[in-house]
């Protein structure tokens, strides 16, 4: 078996967000930068573990390297559960976050406090061969705030308020978000698997 781990992403916060979160593990992973032109799959899962599934399987039959994908989402009591597992291409894939943050403000603006719960939910699959697949998750409840706060994290981060801080999740240093995160809980269930 490899000594590399391989991480299936090519968004470079996550990539930061998750060495931070491994940094035990940094001298192991690889990224997608260090296999430049594979091709990208098609994430059409009806399912976080789906299309976390579809990208460490992926990326691991290209490569041969055991390989590690998660996908998240931001969930919206409000909106049904949406964005959901399509938050990545949410209102318009091409479209700014911060458009997409203020969309997402506007449309709950009437909204009472005690109906703008949301959550961030993450699935995390480690793939070792097509017969030794992992999988673990995170999550981080919180609500929609009543405006965007914050220039640390990216994403949604800003207008997902953490009452356990009482501040939005873009105000936390990352020091902080990388111990509370659905995605820093999904990949410290994930280490367990990692040590083996």
């Amino acid at each position: 078996m490899s000594d590399f781990i391989l991480l299936a992403t090519n968004n470079q916060h996550k990539v930061e967000e998750i060495t931070k979160i491994l940094s035990d593990y940094t001298h192991r992973i690889k990224s997608l930068d260090d296999y430049p032109g594979l091709p990208q799959p098609v994430e059409d899962g009806d399912s976080y573990y789906e299309n976390s599934l579809k990208k460490a399987m992926h990326y691991y039959k290209l490569t041969g390297i055991p390989t590690i994908a998660d996908d998240s989402g931001l969930e919206i009591d409000a909106f049904n559960g949406e964005p959901g597992i399509h938050s990545a291409r949410f209102i318009k894939p091409d479209m700014p976050f911060s458009e997409r943050n203020e969309i997402i403000l506007s449309r709950m603006k009437d909204v009472p406090e005690n109906n703008r719960g949301a959550r961030f939910r993450c699935c995390c699959v480690v793939v070792y061969s097509e017969n030794d697949i992992r999988t673990e998750s995170g999550t981080l409840e919180g609500r929609i705030g009543n405006e965007a706060k914050g220039s640390f994290g990216f994403g949604y981060d800003p207008v997902f308020f953490v009452p356990e801080y009482d501040r939005h999740l873009a105000e936390l240093e990352p020091e902080i978000k990388n111990r509370i995160s659905h995605r820093a809980k999904a990949f410290e269930n994930i280490r367990k698997h990692l040590d083996k």
